[in-house]
């Protein structure tokens, strides 16, 4: 049996495996927690969670598991945190394959299997690379949303929240946004910005308001400019015009993305929500 999982900021998708796509016999299991940075993520609730994959599958599995591939944020060196290594060896004992990758890897591989080309994530933050079929080539650092993400439901929810306190927000839209957001006020949005536990997903809440208002000038120049920071920054500097888009904040604004790109000559091959289903055909074939 092979055991998938893929995390990024928001979820974490988990995914049981027996047998090849398409051939009798074969069966998939999948549950889905909250996003987790494995580089942070302390030693103890690491175990916790890998303690309870066989509850959340249903079934005692961890003796049948022969190979394992985690896809997370925050692995960004070739040598996983020991403690992440030690954590599922101890628990699935007869693993006899292990991998430990970015959820910039797990992207790449989804949108392109063993083709060339430059994976995209665009969702609550955002990352590129450049994938010559087999591993990264290049990347462009995301920096966070403190010092990049561009492109990403982060990045936009900053810019339109810098705008709505400078109350540069057209006043019909902003009557609007405080009508649906009440609870938000300055004192509120600091707070969860410079103290609260999750602020890129909080900045990214606000996303979704501003992409259903694509109709005003205000709102469509808004996203519009984050794609094309995301483009120009990163995307367009590789080389390679093939470009495939893994996240839902990059579903939600794929005619602006596409009309972005082609003025910098690329060409957006495909877009996908989750690698996870991608990930099964590629770790199972």
């Amino acid at each position: 049996m092979i055991l998938i999982v893929e995390s990024g900021a928001t979820k974490t998708d988990w995914c049981l495996c027996a047998g090849r796509p398409g051939d009798d016999g074969h069966q998939c299991r999948k549950f889905r927690t909250d996003g987790f940075n494995a580089a942070t993520m302390d030693a103890g609730s690491l175990c916790r969670m890998i303690e309870e994959i066989p509850s959340n599958f249903g079934c005692s599995c961890a003796d049948r598991i022969s190979e394992i591939y985690f896809y997370a944020a925050g692995l960004v060196s070739e040598t996983p945190p020991p403690a992440l290594v030690s954590a599922f060896s101890g628990h699935f004992r007869n693993a006899s394959v292990m991998e430990f990758a970015s959820d910039l890897i797990a992207a790449a591989r989804a949108l392109f299997g063993d083709s060339e080309g430059v994976a995209a994530i665009m969702g609550t933050g955002s990352n590129s690379c450049l994938y010559d079929g087999s591993s990264v080539v290049k990347c462009y650092r995301p920096g966070g949303f403190v010092l990049g993400d561009e492109g990403s439901a982060a990045s936009l929810g900053r810019m339109f929240l810098a705008d709505y306190f400078k109350e540069l927000v057209p006043r019909s839209l902003a009557s609007e946004f405080s009508r649906a957001f009440p609870d938000v006020t300055y004192a509120s949005a600091v707070h969860n910005i410079y103290k609260g536990e999750k602020p890129s997903a909080y900045m990214a809440s606000f996303a979704p308001f501003v992409t259903m208002h694509l109709d005003e000038p205000y709102a469509a120049a808004l996203v519009e400019n984050n794609v094309r920071a995301f483009i120009e920054r990163s995307l367009s500097r590789y080389g390679c015009k093939r470009v495939g888009v893994c996240g839902s904040f990059g579903i939600a604004c794929r005619e602006v993305i596409e009309k972005a790109g082609a003025s910098f000559g690329l060409e957006f091959t495909d877009f996908i929500q989750a690698p996870i289903d991608r990930l099964v055909y590629y770790h199972s074939k």
